[in-house]
């Protein structure tokens, strides 16, 4: 899940390494599920490069909206259902590849009614669904140690305490009910950013935006349930952008994988679960320097690709693969 808006955030939205993941589980066949169905990308190029039929999941009513004007080309082999990918399982089974782009989608930062960028006004909203829990209830409504834990856990940022401080010095003002009010607030805790650097509200956001979309829990539920829907041979391609999403996803297959290890030496040997996953390659792939100059956010993205086998589904704990949690947001 990307950061919430870069400088590059007015570029068109392009598929992140979808030549990559096209190469990696060529030749493309068979029924595909795209949990993250956005502006179409990953659903087009999969359906172009020979996919029989495509489930296109999101949770973004607005994201069928916009596909109205070209998804009937593709007659019953696109199939769109709204929700969420962490339940694919309940309604698609022996696929033969899943794909999940984490990246936040271009049309939600650049409308912003959606709340999710911190260069344009907008009501704080940062809801993908447009449902539930909002930005704007958790910064009002928390507590500080709530919005410390939710920025240090979920976006990283070092100075969540003094942010979390701010945030409700300035709530008993007035209600921070808008964007640009927020990343102000963001923004007097924290250095002027220098030429290269990314905003200074950056992290915040992102980890708000996190936690209003549950973003982790649906990240490792969407996991199981992949694994859960694929059939054997079937592919799972997982594009990340930055560095938690990636250590969940590395961790999650490794260990899928059988390649997890002994937690103790000294333990007696127990018997292994046969592996869910098979590895062909155990590094993530990035993005060469011609889809970087071509697309700025292919910069941070990282591609994970695992073969199902024919084992039975197993079970995993989210703590084993390095999931933040926060216990408490309300």
């Amino acid at each position: 899940m990307a950061a919430a808006a870069t400088s590059d955030q007015s570029a068109p939205h392009v598929p992140v390494l979808l030549p990559a993941i096209l190469n990696a589980v060529a030749p493309v066949q068979g029924r595909w599920l795209d949990g993250t169905f956005g502006a179409g990308g990953y659903t087009r190029g999969l359906l172009e490069a020979g996919a029989a039929q495509v489930i296109a999941v999101d949770r973004d009513p607005l994201a069928f909206e916009l596909a109205e004007s070209w998804a009937g080309d593709y007659g019953d082999r696109l199939i769109l259902r709204q929700g969420v990918f962490s339940k694919m399982d309940s309604f698609a089974s022996d696929l033969d590849g899943v794909v999940l782009d984490l990246g936040v989608s271009s049309m939600q930062i650049d409308t912003p009614e959606r709340g999710f960028s911190f260069m344009r006004d907008g009501p704080l909203d940062m809801r993908m669904s447009q449902d539930g829990l909002s930005a704007a209830d958790i910064v009002n409504e928390a507590s500080e140690e709530t919005i410390a834990n939710v920025l240090f856990q979920y976006g990283e940022e070092r100075a969540s305490r003094r942010i979390a401080k701010a945030i409700l010095r300035e709530r008993t003002l007035e209600p921070i009910t808008t964007t640009l009010r927020l990343a102000g607030i963001i923004e007097s805790c924290l250095p002027r950013a220098k030429p290269g650097q990314s905003h200074p509200a950056t992290r915040s956001f992102q980890a708000l935006r996190i936690a209003v979309n549950d973003e982790y829990g649906e990240l490792f539920q969407g996991l199981m349930a992949a694994e859960r829907a694929l059939g054997p041979g079937g592919w799972l391609a997982v594009v990340t952008f930055h560095s938690v999403e990636d250590r969940m996803v590395k961790r999650f297959l490794t260990a899928r994988a059988g390649a997890g290890g002994n937690a103790n030496r000294f333990a007696p040997e127990t018997e292994k679960e046969p592996p869910q996953f098979t590895l062909p390659q155990r590094k993530a792939v990035s993005a060469d320097e011609a889809e970087v100059e071509a697309n700025p956010r292919a910069r941070s993205a990282r591609l994970r690709v695992a073969r199902r086998t024919d084992a039975p589904a197993g079970d995993i704990d989210a703590k084993s693969i390095g999931m933040p949690v926060v216990r408490e947001v309300k």
